[in-house]
């Protein structure tokens, strides 16, 4: 029995060992990508030191937040308005692995909480800055797992979260190749608040503390958007016009082609239709801008403030933070990252404005929330473009149907909402689990 015990642990510190080893071999990779993604995107070679600890300090908190991009920091926005009234004199650091992401945080909070590019998982890098901000809680959004870090922490006495936790098949295959090391790094979780039943039971199959988990449901339920954004959205409607609108959100590489072979067979039917058209990534507005225009459809980018005349088949939502009010003005929503095998993302945005909601076959990373919407009707997923566009020109010819599959999505938010409140109670024991010791 004690050879075994032996065995595995041996194992484990070798994988460690090797994921270190790999990691630090990466490195000079790691940065020179963050070069080569700043040709498009320049904010990728700003502050590139924060990643290494290097230069400027990293400022003192008493909480630390790790949110990698926009719909982490998005979520995240409620709980740190929450967690600012509980430590005002300690302060607040959130860290992030993109420049939108930063971008999204200072939109939210300006100079209110401190901000740092995310350290890369090294043993001397992460130590570095644990000596530098000090925190008496590191709460880690979503699905980050970093292993040195997490033992870095464990060994400090620092509770680490892993707030709504999410987890998808697909993910937990990945990291059950590696079952012993996968183990050893979710046990150092002092606490995770999974989204749903089934990413708890996937992380506890995996090796996390079944006793230390526990279901919140998703904060992003809890997401109310202030009544601005309803201004936004009129004035945005106005741009647009009377006529059938519908929001292609968050699209990936190869899937603006489907959206647009999809929209022309709709303005076929609907020749007025326009197509709102918001890739996910800003490096790829140029791209997806060239593409609708070499497919010969009238385009108008929203950067450029050009008028949004009847004979303009696609707008461009080429702009940062105006997502929310793109969803709210439109008539119907498609979710992207799921004509493409991305995984899909958030839909709840969309349902809380009561849009209907149209989302392709591939959903893996939302798929309790996905699931949600469908079986309560305020969703519907098509398989391909062909059915996108039959189902789009359904939904735009009858103004009533459109109402009541938004109605019942709307319903799913407002029964799901509370997840933060049990969130901060997490939270809570974590830090009374940190006294106790």
């Amino acid at each position: 029995m004690n050879e075994r015990t032996d065995g595995k642990r041996g194992l484990r510190i070798a994988t460690r060992g090797l994921y270190t080893l790999i990691l630090r071999l990466a490195l000079p990779l790691a940065v020179l990508r963050l070069y080569w993604r700043s040709i498009k995107a320049p904010g990728y070679r700003r502050r590139v030191g924060e990643r290494l600890v290097l230069g400027a300090h990293a400022p003192k908190a008493g909480i630390w937040i790790h949110a990698v991009s926009v719909g982490e920091v998005q979520a995240a926005g409620l709980l740190i308005r929450q967690l600012l009234e509980r430590v005002r004199d300690e302060g607040i650091l959130v860290t992030t692995t993109t420049p939108t992401g930063a971008a999204r945080l200072g939109e939210l909070f300006g100079d209110g909480v401190a901000h740092r590019y995310m350290p890369y998982d090294l043993p001397g890098i992460v130590g570095r800055f644990l000596d530098q901000v000090r925190p008496r809680l590191l709460i880690v959004m979503e699905t980050e797992i970093w292993p040195n870090l997490l033992e870095a922490c464990e060994r400090r006495g620092i509770p680490v979260v892993l707030a709504n936790a999410r987890l998808s098949a697909r993910s937990a295959r990945g990291y059950a190749r590696v079952p012993e090391f996968t183990r050893e790094t979710l046990q150092r979780f002092t606490r995770i608040a999974a989204q749903s039943q089934a990413d708890a039971d996937r992380l506890i199959e995996l090796g996390a503390v079944g006793e230390r988990v526990r279901v919140t449901g998703s904060i992003k339920f809890d997401l109310r958007q202030p009544a601005s954004q309803r201004d936004c959205a009129e004035a945005m409607r106005r741009l647009w016009g009377q006529r059938p609108v519908w929001v292609a959100a968050s699209t990936h590489e190869g899937e603006e082609a489907l959206l647009l072979q999809a929209h022309r067979r709709l303005l076929e039917r609907l020749p007025q239709a326009l197509l709102v058209l918001v890739p996910r990534h800003p490096e790829r507005f140029e791209r997806v801008a060239a593409l609708v225009e070499r497919q010969g459809l009238a385009l108008v980018r929203r950067s450029h403030q050009d008028v949004c005349g009847d004979g303009i088949s696609v707008f461009l939502g080429d702009t940062m933070g105006e997502l929310p009010a793109f969803l709210a003005a439109g008539d119907v929503a498609f979710i992207g990252g799921s004509l493409v095998a991305v995984g899909g993302h958030n839909l709840l945005e969309a349902a809380a404005w009561g849009v209907p909601i149209l989302v392709g076959p591939h959903t893996f990373n939302f798929a309790a929330i996905t699931e949600m919407m469908l079986e309560a009707g305020g969703a519907a997923r098509v398989a391909d473009a062909e059915a996108l566009a039959e189902r789009l020109g359904v939904w735009l010819t009858d103004a009533a149907l459109r109402a009541e599959v938004g109605a019942q999505g709307q319903a799913v938010v407002e029964r799901n909402r509370g997840a933060l409140e049990r969130l901060l109670g997490v939270i809570d024991e974590a830090l009374a689990s940190q006294a106790a010791s």
